[in-house]
C-alpha cells in the first residue's frame, strides 16, 4: 500500500475531507480513529464539523503509516504511537529537534565560527534575499537569535 501523499498545503484548518484525501484515509475512517487514539481531537465547530489542526494531519499520516504500512494492529499502533509522542517530547524539551514543521539547517562549525569571528550582522531591515534562498549571515543571525531563545526557555524551567 506504498501510496506516496500529496504535501499539506500551508492552512490553519482542514476539513475532514480534506484530510481525507492528504493523507489517503476515508472518513470514517478518521472518525473511528478519534475514537481509538485519544492524542487525535479535532477542534468542532457548526454541527459538529471537525476542523484539523497541521500537526494532527501529521499524527494521521503516521496512524497511517503504523496501521497499513508497518501492520501495527489499533492497539499497537496506539502504544507505539503513545511512545513516539513521549520520546518526541522529550527530545524536544532537551532541546535536540526542531519545533514541529520546522526542518533543521545545518552549518559547517568552522564556517559558523569563522562568520562569528568576522563579526557577520543581520542583513538591514526590509531587506530579503532573492527567491527563496538566504545567505549565510541571514542563517547565523536566526542561529544566534534561537538559541538565545532556547537558553532563555530552559532557564525558566
Amino acid at each position: 500500500m506504498e501510496k506516496t501523499l500529496p504535501p499539506i498545503p500551508v492552512k490553519r484548518y482542514f476539513t475532514i475531507g480534506e484530510v481525507g484525501e492528504l493523507c489517503g484515509v476515508k472518513p470514517h475512517v478518521l472518525r473511528y480513529w478519534e475514537q481509538e487514539f485519544t492524542q487525535l481531537r479535532p477542534m468542532k465547530r457548526r454541527g459538529n464539523r471537525r476542523y484539523y489542526q497541521h500537526h494532527e494531519v501529521l499524527m494521521i499520516r503516521r496512524i497511517r503509516d503504523l496501521l497499513y504500512d508497518q501492520g501495527f494492529t489499533i492497539s499497537g499502533a496506539r502504544n507505539k504511537l503513545q511512545e513516539l509522542v513521549q520520546t518526541e517530547r522529550d527530545r524536544r524539551r532537551a532541546g535536540e529537534i526542531p519545533l514541529e514543521g520546522m526542518e533543521a539547517i545545518e552549518i559547517d562549525q568552522e564556517e559558523f565560527d569563522a562568520a562569528v569571528q568576522d563579526g557577520i550582522e543581520p542583513p538591514p531591515e526590509g531587506v530579503e534575499a532573492p527567491g527563496r534562498t538566504i545567505d549565510l549571515s541571514q542563517l547565523l543571525y536566526l542561529r544566534r537569535e534561537l538559541t538565545e531563545i532556547r537558553e532563555l526557555l530552559g532557564a525558566s524551567h
